[in-house]
């Protein structure tokens, strides 16, 4: 939209953007990016009602802030539609399955959105609502229905292209206790290792995409490495 020359307004309940994840560095680098682009960042609100006549003209924010508007796009996240299941012994919030896809009930397989895979490193069930974890089950499922031994669970990551950057992730940075920046990010090149106990467990590259793999082998090794390891690859 801002290529196009469209006044944007970005709502964001949180604070900052991300940071519960991604750490509060980030989440303000976030914040400047869109900033720095043109768009107006309303951090710290939360929407209170939408009006207009046949379709939306505009939104009242928690203190009686009013914003004008075309068109409105919505991210508030997904809920399984697993409702149909609910009799069945599996749990319509998120199917647990283990690394091929079978869940507790014989014969039964679930991929996708839906599913919740163990994941070893963390010890327990989780849902990841990326499209690339989709793809690896339903592979992991077919795989398991033919006979075949699944590969290790691969970590959760996603990318995202904005403003002529890539933004990739890979890893559970919830929960670290450390993070190191390597790069300036003022200069929208860097990348951020996350870890904890001393162990890498995620990482964030900015317009670094060849950096991605060896934080990803770094990460999967699942040893002590150091920050310094990290920046030699």
């Amino acid at each position: 939209a801002r290529g196009r020359g469209v006044e944007v307004t970005l709502i964001e309940a949180l604070e900052l953007p991300l940071a519960g994840i991604l750490g509060a560095e980030v989440g303000r680098w976030i914040v400047n990016l869109h900033r720095d682009e043109g768009v107006r960042v309303l951090t710290g609100a939360r929407l209170e009602s939408a009006r207009g006549n046949g379709r939306v003209e505009e939104l009242r924010l928690d203190g009686g802030v009013t914003l004008g508007c075309d068109a409105v796009v919505v991210g508030i996240g997904v809920a399984p539609a697993a409702s149909w299941v609910a009799d069945s012994g599996l749990d319509p919030a998120g199917i647990a399955i283990d690394a091929s896809g079978r869940t507790k009930v014989s014969h039964v397989y679930a991929a996708g959105d839906v599913s919740r895979p163990f994941d070893p490193r963390l010890g327990e069930h989780v849902r990841t609502e990326h499209w690339d974890a989709a793809s690896r089950q339903g592979v992991a499922v077919a795989t398991a229905i033919l006979g075949g031994e699944p590969r290790p669970v691969a970590l959760p990551s996603f990318w995202s292209d904005q403003y002529g950057i890539r933004v990739q992730y890979v890893g559970h940075a919830a929960g670290a206790d450390e993070t190191w920046v390597s790069g300036d990010p003022d200069d929208r090149d860097f990348h951020v290792l996350y870890r904890r106990g001393g162990r890498p467990v995620a990482a964030l590259t900015i317009d670094r995409p060849r950096k991605l793999a060896a934080l990803r082998q770094l990460i999967e090794s699942d040893g002590a490495g150091n920050a310094a390891a990290a920046d030699r690859h």
